[in-house]
């Protein structure tokens, strides 16, 4: 049975000899993890750290920082139902057992009435911040009408029937594979033995016959004819391949500076022995963000996170086809004909500025942006009141946040806050403070 908020979270007063019940419109929330083999080892993992804090801040007497030595990967703020938010109180730091989804499926009006007649009595984004130590697998999500029928053939593989667009903004240096490489970079692929030994002479030739003037037409289906090769071959071949791969590249390395590429497959080899993702890397860009760089991923695009820290932000969805590099369930023959085979290095987003403090990474997605808040001690910032909900994630610092009305609530690392639409927030520091705020995509209401 859900408990009842307490009174910090709602408001109440005499309608006619009733009591009327009013949502406050700032909520604080504790948030769930994962302990995905991939993550970080608790002491080194800024998922562990803000997963400690928001459970300290929110009162939890919760066993789960019991880790057992697991690696700490996601820290998920949102309503997906695999890792849900649960409303906190304000005033004495108790929880309840009321998820943010509950709560806002009584309370619609604080998404605002152009999100729920877009979206429903749901947050359309899901907020997540990852510690990656491990390359995750291979893989694409898929759009609205795969995720459709996926989810209806497969429930407990595909959890529900969104597409899943998403962004990383990296908090530290972070590294990805990210969609195809240009038909130039695809020709030097090409001359890699052990990539030739799995496509074989036939195909290669078709490719390097390709000239830049023939367009992404021609190279398209000739690509996804070599990349499904690779994909499917089997897994003998595939072990034979990679063993060579890596003992050709430990002896070539004693007399010869190997390629960043070369580097980075030997990187996944020690990872993932006899993988067909350590072949398949050929394929992708190898995209290194430093802090405050943003990468943007829209469905059925090829992509594998490495290494590194980051804010996430996607809609809200848990659709993954993954085909290489995990331990987990592989759809290669679902993963291979539902990606667009563009080529190119993909868009780097370094944030506009929307005033001293803030910066503000726009994708090509209506469900969400985000803003990276990076306040000095004794400062102020106002975030104007916009259409949509926010969340709030503080990284660094402590601070007071206000609405428009006298009470101001102390915020500090690890609190995570969801903030209803037209609501304007003032954040003043005590100390250095960091923040993330994601939202409903701006231009989605400039649009509507």
């Amino acid at each position: 049975m859900e408990k009842t908020p307490s009174n910090s979270n709602q408001q109440e007063h005499e309608n006619n000899n009733k009591v009327v019940v009013v949502a406050a419109k700032i909520q604080r929330l504790r948030c769930s993890v994962k302990n995905y083999e991939w993550g970080k080892a608790r002491e080194e993992s800024l998922v562990a750290k803000l997963h400690s804090m928001n459970n300290n801040n929110s009162g939890s007497s919760s066993s789960q920082l019991e880790d057992h030595g697991q690696p700490y990967a996601e820290f998920w703020m949102g309503t997906h139902v695999s890792g849900p938010s649960f409303i906190a109180s304000f005033d004495d730091g108790s929880q309840t057992s009321v998820t943010l989804k509950s709560w806002l499926s009584h309370n619609p009006n604080l998404l605002g009435s152009k999100v729920v007649d877009k979206w429903g009595a749901d947050l359309p984004f899901l907020f997540k911040v990852l510690s990656v130590d491990k390359a995750l697998s291979i893989q694409a999500h898929p759009d609205k009408e795969l995720a459709r029928h996926l989810h209806k053939l497969q429930p407990d593989v595909y959890k529900d029937d969104n597409h899943k667009p998403e962004m990383a903004l990296a908090v530290t240096e972070f590294e990805a594979l990210c969609g195809f490489v240009s038909l130039k970079e695809l020709k030097v692929v090409l001359t890699v033995p052990e990539v030739v030994e799995l496509v074989g002479a036939e195909n290669v030739n078709l490719v390097l016959q390709i000239t830049d003037e023939d367009g992404e037409e021609k190279v398209k289906p000739i690509l996804q004819s070599l990349f499904t090769d690779i994909m499917t071959a089997s897994k003998e071949r595939v072990a034979g391949a990679v063993d060579r791969l890596r003992t050709r590249l430990h002896n070539e390395s004693q007399v010869r500076q190997l390629t960043d590429k070369e580097q980075l497959v030997l990187r996944l080899e020690k990872q993932y022995p006899s993988d067909v993702g350590v072949i398949a890397a050929f394929f992708l860009n190898h995209v290194k963000l430093i802090a405050g760089e943003a990468l943007y991923l829209g469905a059925n695009e090829p992509h594998a996170y490495i290494c590194g820290e980051c804010i996430e932000c996607m809609a809200t969805s848990d659709n993954v086809v993954r085909a290489g590099l995990t331990p987990k369930h592989r759809d290669v023959q679902t993963l291979c004909s539902m990606l667009t085979y563009k080529q190119g290095f993909p868009e780097i987003l370094r944030g506009v500025p929307i005033n001293s403090y803030v910066n503000r990474y726009i994708p090509p997605f209506e469900e969400f942006e985000i803003d990276c808040c990076v306040l000095p001690q004794g400062e102020k910032v106002v975030f104007p009141a916009v259409p949509g909900p926010s969340i709030f994630l503080v990284t660094i610092g402590e601070g007071i946040m206000c609405t428009e009305s006298p009470k101001g609530y102390p915020i500090k690392e690890g609190d995570v806050l969801f903030v209803a639409a037209n609501t304007e927030i003032t954040v003043t520091s005590a100390s250095e403070l960091h923040l993330f705020r994601t939202g409903v995509n701006s231009r989605f209401f400039q649009a509507s």
